[in-house]
């Protein structure tokens, strides 16, 4: 009887609005005249006949720009009830999904200490080496809702619950070190201009329509973020590769009260890797669980994604050397300027046994952190600190969320809040409030040595609704982003910048949004307002002119790729009578590599190899499309090569393959598969022949390198542009 494998590497037996007129003396193509605040953002004109804004209560606002400080960089201050209002609103808007960061994906695993920080903290989780904590990891895109896609182009959240013995502490980060805006009263405006359309809902999971790209052409503070959303770092290959930031920075604080200023960093020991554009689209129809799928694969396999956690520490006289402010969250600190520390290592270990209790009901909150850990004066943050708990609080129906096992503390806890919905526990004894004089049985007490104190910042300033001057500079790490990338991703960032604002229908929104790139690379604005086919604009109106800052490589995805085909996948394209001998090879080095294979033929009953070999299939042809892998290798026999040569999928599967720049093997009898899906007749150095048993680890070692990105310069319509 002939032995069998499955089929997965184990074996067994339009036209454009009208745009309204322009005011009188406006550079730019703008409906409405912009002016420059204090930090370089951008308010409507006003006169007599526009509607004055207001509060719930009716209120008039003076300014919904900025939220109210203790003077320009200091503290967020609570009694700025126009924030507050604005803020809870927005979070109760939605249930029970969440109102952004709906569609997410989770797992168990552990982070263990590698490099002790108890020098400049008391945090005990970050103090012994060796020392190992329980995690849980929740992945998610921001824009869409539950049921979106997993690859529409979005920033990823990449958000960490530490358990830790001194309490819960979340880093509740992005895959992005920057953010869009610098002051959280903005968040529902951005979000709103993202989201669907209200009057038609729709497009969802897509920021491609006319309110963002409205949004973001007023606001000159966005334009750093935007370059990484236009980049390939929102159509990430997997979870499993990609970066994860605390954006904000935080204090580190010792137990004498000495503080640190940190930003914390998740550096992929799988390497970075995305996917193309045309691939992303592909990928939703095929497979819109993609990423889910992906983890969790891994994870049941034994191949457990890991990322060491880095610091970037320094204190207040490097922080006032910085040529930007450390507090505004559209910037970050090059690794150049102030390097990565790499202090432990986290492993994800354990898929969730129940999606809804876990992954759904999981609480972040930024205001979750341990004694020794603390807020910088970041306004974006302290804004965060207040809505996290406020929209838990709306979506999971209860203050009393923290007994849900997923969020349940593992030190122990012991206050005297009781009562409310789905409490499942309550205070014993007599007393429930403090100070009292009960004695031993009087409950649980302040504890001055071990509780969390507040790092003592001095503050004396005037309460005003401002905007730091330093948070002014919009462009300058915009344009350090960009000339950090190499050819061929400021090639792709162009194309996404097209794409989208193509997608625009207002002429006067898509010229003020590439004002704004005039300000960051004029070659960039040049090849956008080309692909567009509109004149160039002038620029943008600048608070400050735009620095030339140092190309920093640790910002491109290419630069810090994998240097192996560990844990990527290899489609396999078989059909009845493909080389026994061949396949044997192939999958060999793949296990060697320690690589994923599946195998791809005509019918989901698999094939009969030359030998007699039987092998099952894992995908039917039709279903297991090119996107779903990071190389493919194309085994057919002759018969089976004629065969598909009239099938539209199996032509689709090269054509695209090739497309995407994926490295091909090529098998003996490939030829007329090629022909028929237009392959050129010269095939390029990404084709790798696969003769012979010793051609399957030269295939294996050239696929390292994940993508034979020559190609795209030359099949490319838009490649033009970077040659």
């Amino acid at each position: 009887m002939a032995a069998t494998k499955n089929g997965a590497g184990k074996l067994k037996g339009e036209t454009p609005a009208k745009a309204p007129p322009l005011p009188a003396g406006s550079d730019l193509p703008t409906s409405f005249a912009e002016t420059p605040g204090a930090g370089g953002e951008t308010h409507q004109s006003t006169n007599a006949a526009e509607l004055t804004m207001t509060t719930q209560q009716g209120i008039p606002i003076a300014d919904g720009q900025n939220s109210l400080k203790a003077g320009p960089r200091g503290p967020t201050l609570l009694e700025d009830f126009i924030l507050r209002e604005k803020i809870f609103h927005f979070d109760h808007e939605r249930i029970p999904e969440r109102v952004v960061h709906a569609r997410g994906y989770g797992a168990h695993g552990v982070f263990e200490l590698t490099d002790s920080l108890a020098d400049v903290t008391r945090a005990d989780v970050l103090g012994t080496v060796g020392q190992q904590t329980e995690v849980f990891v929740r992945f998610s895109t921001v824009a869409g809702n539950a049921g979106s896609m997993d690859l529409a182009r979005d920033v990823r959240g990449f958000a960490v619950k530490f358990y830790t013995n001194e309490g819960n502490w979340d880093i509740v980060g992005n895959n992005i070190p920057v953010f869009f805006i610098q002051d959280a009263i903005k968040f529902p405006d951005l979000v709103h201009a993202v989201k669907q359309e209200p009057d038609r809902g729709f497009p969802q999971a897509q920021s491609a329509h006319d309110n963002f790209w409205d949004f973001a052409s007023l606001s000159p503070e966005a334009w750093h973020m935007i370059m990484w959303q236009m980049s390939d770092r929102t159509i990430p290959r997997s979870f499993r590769t990609i970066e994860g930031f605390g954006v904000h920075t935080f204090r580190l604080v010792t137990a004498e009260g000495k503080s640190t200023f940190v930003k914390f960093h998740w550096k992929p020991r799988q390497g970075l890797q995305s996917v193309l554009w045309n691939e992303a689209v592909k990928i939703n129809g095929a497979d819109p669980d993609f990423h889910r799928r992906d983890l969790w694969n891994a994870i049941e396999s034994g191949d457990f994604p890991q990322w060491d956690l880095g610091v970037q520490l320094f204190d207040q006289e490097t922080a006032d050397k910085l040529p930007f402010d450390h507090l505004d969250s559209t910037k970050l600190i090059p690794e150049e300027d102030i390097p990565v520390r790499i202090i432990g290592t986290m492993t994800l270990n354990r898929n969730v046994d129940n999606f809804f209790a876990n992954t759904e009901q999981v609480a972040f909150c930024t205001q979750n952190v341990p004694p020794g850990v603390d807020f910088s004066d970041d306004p974006l943050l302290h804004g965060r600190n207040f809505s996290y708990l406020d929209t838990q609080l709306k979506r999971l129906g209860s203050p009393n969320f923290t007994h849900l096992p997923i969020n349940a503390p593992r030190s122990p806890v012991s206050n005297f809040q009781q009562d409310g919905h789905m409490a499942m526990r309550n205070p014993k004894g007599r007393a429930n409030y403090e100070p009292n004089s009960w004695g031993a049985e009087g409950g649980p007490r302040e504890n001055p040595a071990r509780g969390f104190v507040s790092f003592a910042a001095e503050i004396q300033a005037p309460k005003q609704r401002i905007r730091s001057e330093t948070f002014a500079d919009h462009y300058s790490q915009a344009r350090q982003f960009y000339v950090s990338q190499l050819p061929i991703e400021q090639k792709h960032i162009g194309d996404a910048l097209v794409f989208e604002l193509s997608k625009v229908e207002r002429v006067d929104i898509r010229a003020r949004a590439v004002s704004h790139l005039r300000n960051i690379h004029d070659d960039l604005a040049a090849t956008v307002a080309d692909g567009l086919g509109m004149d160039l604009p002038n620029a943008a109106v600048a608070a400050k002119p735009t620095l030339d800052l140092p190309p920093s490589p640790k910002l491109s995805i290419l630069a810090n790729g994998p240097v192996s085909f560990k844990g990527r996948k290899m489609g396999i394209l078989l059909t009845d009578g493909s080389d026994a001998k061949m396949f044997a090879a192939l999958t060999a080095a793949l296990d060697t590599e320690e690589a994923t294979w599946e195998v791809i033929a005509p019918k989901i009953g698999g094939v009969t190899l030359d030998d007699g070999t039987a092998v099952a299939a894992k995908h039917k042809i039709d279903g297991g499309p090119s996107v779903l892998f990071d190389a493919v290798a194309i085994l057919p026999s002759a018969d089976g090569a004629a065969m598909l040569a009239q099938d539209a999928p199996s032509k689709d599967f090269v054509s695209d393959a090739f497309g995407h720049c994926k490295f091909i093997g090529v098998g003996a009898n490939a030829k007329p598969l090629f022909d028929e899906a237009r392959l050129p007749a010269e095939l390029d150095d990404g084709f790798v022949a696969l003769a012979k048993g010793k051609d399957a680890t030269a295939f294996v070692t050239a696929c390292r390198e994940l993508r034979f990105w020559p190609r795209e310069m030359n099949v490319d319509l838009d490649a033009a542009s970077v040659r």
